[in-house]
Parts: structure tokens; C-alpha cells; sequence
């Protein structure tokens, strides 16, 4: 079963190349250079239809597609005094709770846990909205497909697979061919260019 997304461009985008593309990601989005590391992420592990997720294989385990997003791009957004702040925040708030273990060893592995599970929310909720703001630049479509009774978030019964359009896959990965409806065959010209074979015969 598809779902389809409820945020999908409402007109369609002309892409022609890496500055398009910038341009376009500098309209829609407010934080342009994440949302452009999401992009191209997203191209990077899209199959041959231009198709990504909604699983993404990383060594043995199958991780959803905004997961693992998420755990790919926080290395980059985890700043060492964010990163600070937070564990200042959760051992104040597990020392008012009276939770905080007396001793310090386990006092900071309780800590790094929980730090781990806010970076990885926010980091989750940040792909999110970037996937939001590429769907309504009309760079990438979005639907989600699968269903799951279990699950560990409320109400998240199914995973996104994220398309990205050929014109966007050819920018960000030139070496990708593109397929073109056309029935006459393409030779090289003098200089490399490719020519019609009918423009060549008249010529």
C-alpha cells in the first residue's frame, strides 16, 4: 500500500544543472546547506530508478532511509558545545528527579544515553523538515509504503521512500546516463559533441 505525500510541489521545477539546483534549495529551504547534504545523500543511495529506500543497508542491518539520514549527517551537525549544553541539560534534569546514579561512571553512561536518544530525535525531525522543503522545491517526490504493528514511534505504521528526479540525479552524479525518448542514433562530431545522425548526413 502507497501513501502519497501530502506536501508535493504544487508546480514543477526546470532543472538544469548544480546551480539550478542550489538556487532552487536557497528558495525553499532555511538552512540550504543541510538540506543540500540531504539531497545528496539521497542521490547517493537511490537505485537505478531514482528510488531511495525504504531501507538503506548499512553492513548487516537494514536501517530506515530517515534514520539513516539522520545518523549519516549528525557527525557533521553535532557541534562539541551543543553536544555540551545537552548533557549540562539531562544531568540537571536527572539530578532534580533524584535519578542521577551516585556513581560517576554510571552517571555519565546514563547521561551519553540520553544525549544520544535527543541528538538522534532532533536529528530526525531536522531530515524531516529538509525532506519536506526538497518535496516543495520539486526536487525529490516522497510516499511511504509498508505498514508495521510494531513500531517504536507513535503512529509511524510506515517508512518514506524518497525519489529523486533525473535531471537532479544527472546534476549531482554526472557520471549517470539519462535516457532520452528518441529514435535517432547520436554520433560524435569534430568536437566531441554529440550530433544527430540525420543533421550529419545533410551536413
Amino acid at each position: 500500500m502507497i501513501q502519497q505525500d501530502l506536501f508535493a510541489a504544487t508546480t514543477t521545477q526546470r532543472t538544469t544543472g548544480m546551480p539550478d539546483i542550489v538556487r532552487i534549495i536557497a528558495e525553499h529551504s532555511a538552512r540550504p546547506r543541510y538540506t543540500f547534504m540531504v539531497l545528496d545523500l539521497i542521490a547517493r543511495v537511490a537505485r537505478a530508478n531514482g528510488q531511495a529506500g525504504p531501507l538503506v543497508r548499512e553492513g548487516e542491518a537494514l536501517v530506515p532511509i530517515r534514520e539513516w539520514l539522520a545518523a549519516t549527517i549528525a557527525p557533521s551537525g553535532a557541534r562539541h558545545h551543543q553536544r555540551r549544553a545537552t548533557a549540562d541539560r539531562v544531568r540537571a534534569t536527572l539530578e532534580g528527579r533524584g535519578e542521577l546514579p551516585g556513581d560517576p561512571s554510571e552517571a555519565n553512561r546514563l547521561v551519553d544515553a540520553e544525549v544520544n536518544v535527543r541528538v538522534r530525535e532532533t536529528g530526525m525531525t531536522a531530515i524531516s523538515r529538509a525532506v519536506s522543503e526538497l518535496v516543495k522545491a520539486g526536487l525529490i517526490t516522497r510516499h511511504y509504503q509498508g505498514f508495521f504493528v510494531d513500531h517504536e514511534n507513535r503512529g509511524a505504521q510506515r517508512h518514506a521512500v524518497y525519489t529523486v528526479t533525473e535531471a537532479v540525479r544527472a546534476a549531482l552524479q554526472p557520471s549517470i546516463a539519462t535516457s532520452e525518448n528518441r529514435r535517432q542514433p547520436y554520433i560524435r562530431g569534430a568536437h566531441g559533441q554529440p550530433q544527430a545522425a540525420a543533421a550529419r548526413a545533410s551536413g
